[in-house]
């Protein structure tokens, strides 16, 4: 077998080989030995093994899962198509009335899902703006982008991650990248406070922090029970937000059988919806 290197594809054999990474990085240690930084294929998790523990994928192998990957786009295309009303748009005239869904910004620490997720926000006619930021950028740059755009609602995300799995719950230094959503919601909650927004604001990704997350301002967070969220997730928060109507205060309850595993991997406060209906 060749020697692996950075972005190929890649399984754990001490996990069974269950989930698929791309290698983002290697790192000599002083020993010699190395270890490979890992980010998940279709997962939104970020992980680290020895180089002798992977798996490489052949191309056969790859194939195979980018037919399964297929298959699961599709089904989640017909999900999301059978979940939106034809109401659900940015901007519609309907009789008398002149409807507007909240406006999202999401930052996403990955480009692959970044270029999904603004294809699925087109799909469910929502007005989005998406960056991608390397996850320990979004803080210094969410401040600045909140001024540009003004949205109502904010998405934090990207890849994050247990570093020792089932313990130290409460240690910042056991996740990967929680620290630095939780900075990126302090950041945006001091726009909110100078702008009086009233921002409603979800961060997270799999296995994050969600105490600590919620502490530090956000409204809906992952993951409470340390597991992988799904890919969809954070879109369907912020787009049932953006579509319930600014009276009405919508919580995890409305729709938590959208979520892949509902309040083990999504939860939150709640927060009043953004929808605006003008008669005219």
């Amino acid at each position: 077998m060749r020697e692996i290197k950075k972005g190929d594809i890649v399984t754990r054999n001490s996990y069974g080989n269950d989930i698929v990474f791309s290698v983002k990085r290697i790192l000599k240690l002083n020993n010699n030995n190395r270890i490979a930084i890992l980010k998940g294929i279709d997962v939104r998790v970020e992980a680290d093994a020895p180089i002798e523990d992977l798996k490489l994928l052949n191309k056969e192998e790859q194939n195979k899962i980018e037919e399964e990957q297929n298959k699961i786009e599709e089904e989640l295309e017909r999900k999301i198509n059978r979940k939106i009303s034809a109401k659900i748009v940015t901007k519609k005239y309907r009789g008398k009335e002149l409807i507007y869904t909240g406006k999202i910004l999401h930052l996403d620490g990955d480009k692959k899902y970044s270029e999904k997720s603004m294809m699925y926000y087109k799909k469910m006619g929502l007005k989005a703006i998406v960056k991608n930021i390397p996850e320990n950028k979004q803080s210094k740059a969410v401040y600045r982008l909140l001024t540009i755009y003004n949205p109502d609602i904010l998405v934090i995300t990207g890849h994050d991650g247990m570093i020792k799995n089932g313990a130290r719950y409460n240690d910042i230094y056991n996740y990967r990248n929680s620290r630095h959503f939780i900075q990126t919601v302090k950041e945006a909650r001091k726009y909110d406070e100078a702008y009086h927004k009233n921002l409603v604001i979800f961060a997270g990704a799999c296995q994050s922090y969600f105490e600590a997350l919620m502490d530090a301002g956000a409204n809906f967070a992952s993951s409470p029970a340390r597991i992988l969220i799904d890919f969809l997730d954070p879109l369907i928060v912020a787009k049932s937000i953006a579509t319930t109507d600014k009276n009405k205060y919508i919580t995890i309850d409305d729709f938590v059988d959208e979520l892949r595993d509902g309040k083990k991997g999504i939860n939150g406060l709640g927060a009043r919806g953004k929808k605006n209906v003008i008669i005219i």
